[in-house]
C-alpha cells in the first residue's frame, strides 16, 4: 500500500503531500486543475518515462517520492536471492535479491529529474536502474489509464489478459524462449543449406587464400622491419659517410685530433690539480665518466663502420619482399598501407570458414535432430497451454459476464474465444506464444449475435469491460494498490453509482484511488482529495488536499452541477454522501 506521497517542483506541482490511507481514495477537482498531474508523477516514481520538461519552470530540480507498505511473509520455499536465475515473484523478494531491508515494513522509493535531464531512482537507499525500479513497482501498484481502454481494441493484447487470468503467464513466456530457440535453429539450418550450394566454390576460393597465405611464411611486424631494412640499404652511400664522420670526431686513444684524445688530456690535468684541491675532486670524477662514456660510444660506432657492408643482392631480396606483402595486403587487407596483422586476421578467419564448410554436412544433420526434438517438445507444450486457456476462457467469461451484471451491464453476454490457429503456406499453427488466437466477443444487448469487442464496444462499455478484467484479475494479484484513471469515460447516472459501489467493495482487500468527475462514484469513497490550481506571484501552481466534512459535501455539490454554493446541491451533496458513504443504496 501507498502510505504517502512527496512531490517537489513536477511540472506544476510546486510541494505537495498526500497522505493515503487504505480504501477507497477519489481525486477530483475542475477539467484542467492537474488531476492528471498526481498520475503523471506516480507514474513518474514507478519508473515511467521522464525528461527535463517534467521539472516545474524555474526549478532545477523535480523530486517525488513515495512511503510503501511491503508484506515480508510470502517468501517462497526455496527462494533464493543470491542466484541471479531465481526470478523474484513478489515485493518481497525483490527487495531480498537486492540486498535491501525494509524498516518496520515500510520502504521508501525516491526518484528525481533535473532540469539538465539527469536522473536517479532510488529504492531505500540503494540506487537502482529505471528497469530495476519498474520491475520492483510492478509488484506494488497496478495503474489503470486511457491507454489500457486501448488495449483492448487491440486483439493481440485479448490473450495476455487471458493467461494472467489461467496463471499461466510465466509458463507461456518459457514456451516462448523454447519457440525462439527453435526458430533460430531453424534460421541456422537453412543458412547451412544455402552455403552448400556454392560449398565447393567457397571451400576453393578460401583454400587458395589460406595455402597463398600460409605459403609467403609471413610473420607479425615483417612489413615494417624490411622497411625499415630497405631505408638503410637504398641510403648507403649517405649512412656510411655521416657514420665515418662521427668516427673521425670521436677519434681513438691513438688519434690526437680526436675529441676522446683531447679529453684524455684533460681528465690528466684535472686528475693532477685535484691532488693540490681536494676541492676538484667531484670535477675530475665527472670528467673520468664523461671520458669512459665517449670511449664506449667511439668504440661503437667503430664497430658498426666495420660491419656496414653495401649488398646490392640484399637490397633486391628486400624489396621483392616487400612487393609479395603489398600484394598479398591488396588481396587480404583494407589496403595497401594498412598493416600485416590484417592479413594474419583474415588467413584466421578463412581458416575457421574452411573448418565451418568442412563440417557443414555433420552440422545440418544435429541440427535437423535438435529442431525435431524441440518442434515436439513445442507442440507438446502448446497443445498443453492451449488446453489450459480453453478451460480459463469459460470461467473468465462467466466472471466478467457477473461482474460486467453489477455495472448496469445485466443483459451483457461476454465470451473469451479461443480458436486454433488457422495454417497457411506462410503461417505455422504454432506461433511464438502456442497454438491459439484470443479475442473477446461481446454482446451488450439482447437479440444481437455476439461480435468483436473491438468493433462495437462504446467508452462506456470498454471502462467497465475493463473494470470487469481488473476485478477478476485482482483475485490472483499481490498488487496492493490499484489506481484508475479516466475509468467514467462514457457513463453516468445509474452506472456511475453501479461502478462507484463495484470501486468501493474492491478496496475492501486493497487500496483503491481514482481520478474521477462523477460525484455518482466519489460519494463512496472512504477519503476524498481535492485537486486545484490557482496563481501565486505569478506562477500557476496545482495543489492537491484532503477534504471532509463540509468542505468534501461542497465538491460533491460542485461536481453535480458545477455550483458549491446552491443550497440545493449542497443538499443533494449531503443527501448522497449519506446514502452511499457506506457502501449501500437504500
Amino acid at each position: 500500500m501507498l502510505e504517502d506521497l512527496s512531490i517537489k517542483d513536477f511540472a506544476l506541482i510546486d510541494n505537495a503531500v498526500i497522505e493515503l490511507g487504505d480504501g477507497f481514495t477519489v481525486l477530483s477537482g475542475e477539467t484542467g486543475a492537474g488531476k492528471s498531474l498526481l498520475i503523471g508523477a506516480l507514474t513518474f516514481l514507478l519508473g515511467g518515462k521522464s525528461g527535463a520538461d517534467l521539472v516545474r519552470p524555474g526549478a532545477s530540480e523535480a523530486t517525488v517520492s513515495g512511503t510503501f507498505t511491503v508484506d515480508c511473509g510470502n517468501v517462497r520455499n526455496g527462494f533464493d536471492a543470491d542466484s541471479p536465475e531465481c526470478e523474484p515473484s513478489s515485493a518481497c523478494e525483490w527487495l531480498l535479491a537486492h540486498g535491501i531491508t525494509p524498516e518496520d515494513g515500510r520502504v521508501l522509493v525516491r526518484r528525481f529529474v533535473r532540469a539538465n535531464g539527469k536522473s536517479g531512482c532510488f529504492v531505500g537507499d540503494t540506487a537502482v536502474t529505471r528497469a530495476e525500479l519498474s520491475a520492483f513497482s510492478s509488484f506494488l501498484v497496478d495503474i489503470h489509464g486511457q491507454h489500457e481502454h486501448q488495449n483492448l481494441m487491440k486483439v493481440s493484447e485479448h490473450r495476455k489478459y487471458l493467461d494472467a487470468y489461467a496463471g499461466i503467464s510465466g509458463r507461456v513466456a518459457e514456451f516462448t524462449a523454447v519457440y525462439q530457440q527453435l526458430a533460430e535453429k531453424k534460421r541456422r539450418l537453412e543458412q547451412l543449406v544455402a552455403d552448400s550450394r556454392d560449398r565447393e566454390q567457397r571451400i576453393e576460393l578460401l583454400s587458395f587464400a589460406v595455402n597463398e597465405i600460409s605459403g609467403a611464411n609471413i610473420s607479425r611486424g615483417e612489413d615494417e622491419e624490411l622497411l625499415e631494412e630497405e631505408t638503410r640499404l637504398s641510403s648507403f652511400e649517405k649512412l656510411y659517410s655521416d657514420v665515418s664522420a662521427v668516427e673521425a670526431i670521436l677519434g681513438g686513444s691513438d688519434d690526437s685530433d680526436g675529441v676522446v684524445s683531447s679529453l684524455k688530456k684533460a681528465r690528466a690535468f684535472a686528475s693532477h690539480s685535484a691532488s693540490f684541491d681536494k676541492a676538484l675532486g667531484a670535477l675530475s670524477q665527472r670528467i673520468d665518466s664523461v671520458f669512459y662514456e665517449l670511449g664506449d660510444i667511439a668504440d661503437e660506432v667503430s664497430s658498426y663502420l666495420r660491419g656496414l657492408v653495401f649488398d646490392p643482392s640484399r637490397l633486391e631480396q628486400v624489396q621483392e619482399r616487400q612487393q609479395l606483402l603489398s600484394s598479398l595486403k591488396r588481396k587480404y587487407a583494407s589496403s595497401p598501407s594498412a598493416p600485416l596483422d590484417e592479413v594474419l586476421s583474415y588467413l584466421e578467419e578463412a581458416r575457421a570458414k574452411l573448418d565451418d564448410l568442412d563440417g557443414n554436412s555433420a552440422s545440418q544433420d544435429s541440427l535437423r535432430g535438435e529442431i525435431s526434438e524441440l518442434e515436439g517438445r513445442v507442440y507438446s507444450e502448446a497443445k498443453a497451454l492451449s488446453s489450459l486457456r480453453k478451460e480459463a476462457a469459460a470461467r473468465m467469461s462467466a466472471a466478467v459476464v457477473s461482474v460486467l451484471s453489477k455495472l448496469g451491464m445485466a443483459s451483457a453476454r461476454f465470451k473469451v474465444d479461443v480458436r486454433d490457429k488457422a495454417e497457411t503456406e506462410t503461417m505455422q499453427r504454432v506461433g511464438a506464444y502456442g497454438m491459439d488466437d484470443v479475442e473477446f466477443m461481446i454482446c451488450a444487448n439482447p437479440g444481437q449475435p455476439m461480435q468483436p469487442l473491438s468493433k462495437i464496444a462504446s467508452g462506456g462499455e470498454l471502462s467497465r469491460v475493463m473494470l470487469s478484467l481488473k476485478t477478476i484479475l485482482a483475485g490472483s494479484d499481490s498488487v496492493g494498490t490499484m489506481v484508475f484513471d479516466e475509468i467514467d469515460t462514457g457513463i453516468g447516472g445509474e452506472v456511475a453509482l453501479s461502478i462507484g459501489e463495484h470501486l468501493r467493495k474492491l478496496a475492501a482487500g486493497r487500496q483503491v484511488l481514482c481520478i474521477t468527475h462523477l460525484a455518482s462514484i466519489a460519494v463512496y469513497a472512504d477519503n476524498q482529495i481535492k485537486i486545484s490550481k490557482g496563481v501565486t506571484d505569478g506562477m500557476t501552481k496545482t495543489s492537491a488536499v484532503p477534504i471532509d466534512g463540509e468542505t468534501r459535501v461542497s465538491e460533491i455539490a460542485r461536481m453535480l452541477s458545477g455550483d458549491s454554493d446552491s443550497s440545493a446541491s449542497l443538499e443533494h451533496a449531503r443527501a448522497m454522501l449519506s446514502r452511499f458513504r457506506d457502501g449501500t443504496v437504500a
